[in-house]
């Protein structure tokens, strides 16, 4: 008999402890499965990362698009595998010195910065792994899928100048896809949350890292300067009505959600006198403020005669140092803008080794004689064949990989039990 009972006992035991086991079990990707802890530490990094209140509320609606992410990354890492396409731990301390700099956090920060608050590193590193091996299968197995000819980029090229003089914005992207339409309101009210997050003071660039389905989310979702032809025409409508600062409501697209948030905004194609960056060499002859108009004559005399002996930016800072006694010499870089409004016209009439007549100081004691030892004018913001040809090629490339991923997911077995 009690034989008997501590055989029922210990099957008792057996069966709970695999009860136990399954129900720690997130998902399960074929023959991986994604574990609750796991589940629990990549929650944790998103809301922490992206300035997200760690609230029962708010793991509660983003643990299903934090799973669906997860479970990809199995499918991309199971693909690499295959592929004995591997990922070494030196990618993996690059991608981290990367987030680092970005973050303009020191070396070995990031690691401080998960111990501090309490997040397993292999939550952050696994999911770089995933990033890594998916970019190399990628380009492995479908870079050469993709050609661009010199007619598709010449057609893209005369579209963008027929954009010149219109508005053109700096604009960042949170893209979220829907792969069925049983997808649309989860994807819908997750594209909701989020915007209500990010104006509750989440980071866009941190949120669009850790949700946007785009390639731009590595670069936290910005996509450069764009022109609304650019764009499809519901997300150029939107970005017509925005203002620098501003976020998009969700944008619904035939491939999934869209929201923007525009950075900046500027003239397409024409440039500002005020960002051309300058080299410029300055001696300064010191006037006293009580100076008298004698006085203030001789020095202007002195000025003269030094800008008109100047040939060189070497020779303007010699004569400044030859004087009797030595004039303050000063030799930088500086962006126009910087320059005080009474003499940045004059100095940026300058040819390059040009000195300027002599220039009264309004904001210090003084007459000044400038020089522009360089000169590099701001971008027109026209992208060079190059350019267009790249962007051409990734968007077909990300194209091809959201559906290369889309046939694993067809193809795969996945058992959500979370």
């Amino acid at each position: 008999m009690r034989l008997l009972l501590s055989l029922v006992v210990l099957t008792c035991v057996a069966v709970g402890a695999q009860a136990q086991e399954e129900n720690r079990i997130a998902a399960v990707v074929n023959n991986d499965i994604v574990s609750m802890d796991d589940l629990s530490a990549r929650v944790a990094l998103v809301l922490s990362s992206s300035n997200i209140p760690d609230t029962p509320e708010n793991r509660q609606r983003l643990q299903p698009r934090v799973l669906h992410q997860m479970i990809d990354e199995k499918l991309e890492v199971q693909e690499a595998r295959h592929l004995n396409v591997t990922v070494t731990k030196e990618e993996i301390d690059n991608a981290i010195a990367g987030i680092e700099q970005r973050n303009n956090m020191p070396k070995g920060g990031l690691d401080a910065y998960l111990k501090r608050v309490g997040i397993a590193k292999t939550a952050l590193t696994d999911q770089l792994t995933a990033e890594i091996a998916w970019s190399k299968v990628v380009r492995n197995q479908l870079s050469e899928e993709v050609s661009i000819s010199d007619e598709e980029i010449n057609e893209a090229m005369a579209r963008i100048k027929e954009d010149a003089g219109q508005p053109q914005s700096h604009i960042a992207e949170i893209y979220l896809a829907i792969d069925n339409p049983s997808q649309e309101q989860d994807v819908e009210r997750l594209a909701n949350q989020l915007i209500q997050q990010i104006r509750s003071g989440a980071n866009f660039s941190a949120v669009a890292q850790q949700f946007s389905q785009s390639p731009s989310s590595a670069a936290g979702g910005d996509i450069g300067w764009v022109t609304p032809s650019q764009l499809p025409p519901l997300l150029g409508q939107a970005l017509g009505k925005m203002k620098p600062g501003e976020m998009s409501y969700p944008l619904r697209t035939p491939g999934g959600y869209y929201i923007l948030y525009m950075i900046d905004r500027r003239i397409f194609g024409q440039v500002n006198p005020d960002d051309v960056q300058l080299g410029l060499t300055e001696v300064v002859f010191p006037l006293p403020p009580t100076a008298s108009a004698a006085q203030e004559q001789h020095i202007m005399a002195e000025a003269q005669q030094v800008s008109g002996a100047a040939k060189s930016c070497g020779e303007l800072a010699k004569l400044g140092h030859d004087h009797n006694p030595p004039l303050t010499t000063q030799n930088g870089d500086v962006t126009a803008a910087r320059l005080p409004p009474d003499i940045r016209p004059q100095v940026l009439q300058l040819k390059l080794a040009e000195a300027s007549k002599p220039i009264r100081l309004a904001n210090a004691p003084g007459v000044a004689v400038f020089m522009v030892c360089s000169r590099k004018e701001p971008s027109s913001g026209m992208p060079t064949h190059d350019q267009v040809s790249e962007n051409l090629a990734r968007a077909r490339l990300d194209a091809l990989a959201r559906r290369y991923l889309l046939d694993l997911r067809r193809a795969a077995y996945v058992d959500i039990r979370a």
